[in-house]
């Protein structure tokens, strides 16, 4: 019996701090704490949040029958200064341009997301602030 909520990660340590990350049988990632070999853990973190919530985005957007042509997200996190040095604060800022999408439909999609479909925002500490930008671009 398999549990489909069940998510599974590996990772190999390669040298210094970096590691090869994987899901089991899945293409491979590197992470580095140094940022040399690849993202470091944190960043890691800001582009899982930056993949999860465009995700959501794309599919909701769909569903307003919205024919997007370009999507890029900004990820920024503020840290802490003293230890734990966790994130306090994040930004995303999403640029978008397609055939049938306005301001409106594209702010309603990031706002879904953010409050209530990005499982991996929404499993961060909720005390942490998420600011958004949405820019509509021609």
């Amino acid at each position: 019996m398999t549990d489909s909520n069940l998510r599974v990660g590996h990772l190999d340590w390669t040298s210094g701090m970096s590691f090869t990350a994987r899901t089991p049988g899945g293409p491979a990632i590197i992470l580095d704490g140094k940022n040399t070999e690849g993202p470091g853990p944190l960043v890691g973190l800001l582009l899982a949040a930056g993949a999860c919530a465009g995700s959501d985005v794309v599919s909701i957007l769909e569903k307003m029958q919205v024919t997007l042509h370009t999507f890029a997200m900004d990820v920024t996190g503020r840290r802490n200064e003293a230890h734990p040095r966790r994130f306090n604060a994040l930004t995303i800022s999403f640029r978008l341009s397609g055939e049938g999408l306005t301001q409106a439909k594209a702010d309603r999609a990031v706002e879904l997301s953010v409050t209530k479909y990005c499982s991996v925002l929404l499993s961060l500490n909720p005390d942490i602030p998420i600011t958004t930008e949405v820019i509509i671009q021609d």
